[in-house]
């Protein structure tokens, strides 16, 4: 079975957002990535990071998983927990539930934010990568990294 550990992370909220995943089996690291998304929420991030990672195992070709990820709000809404009361996470959520019915077997777990840390930093550095700046002849923001 793969084993992932995913998270999002959010500077400000909304605000610049990366995810973090790692995508193991037995010892051997297949997959380790940090990825800038833009601006969002945290929920978002954590949905996004799930999602990549999730496309990620099935393009290797793997069909049991499991998943580690500190969210709460995330692992009870995909364990029909919790409802979905947001319409910018809905789409997400539809598409997260299709992905994981590709696989055989999968498992979602919660886990602390200090069982997480290796991916923490890969969504905060991903979500710090990319600042937005102020144009001072136009006034106009522009990205910049």
């Amino acid at each position: 079975m793969v084993e992932v550990y995913i998270d999002g992370a959010c500077l400000g909220n909304p605000g610049r957002i990366g995810i973090g995943y790692l995508i193991c089996k037995g010892k051997k690291v297949l997959e380790k990535k940090g990825v800038f998304l833009g601006i969002q929420t945290n929920n978002f991030a954590e949905y996004m990071a799930l999602i990549f990672s999730l496309i990620e195992v099935l393009t290797k070709g793997y069909k049991k998983c499991r998943v580690y990820s500190d969210s709460q709000l995330l692992c009870n809404q995909l364990k029909g927990n919790f409802k979905v009361k947001n319409k910018n996470i809905f789409p997400l959520h539809l598409l997260a539930k299709n992905l994981i019915d590709k696989f055989e077997n999968f498992q979602i777990v919660n886990i602390s934010r200090e069982e997480n840390r290796e991916v923490d930093k890969l969504a905060k550095k991903a979500a710090s990568q990319l600042l937005l700046v102020e144009n001072l002849k136009g006034g106009k923001n522009e990205w910049s990294l």
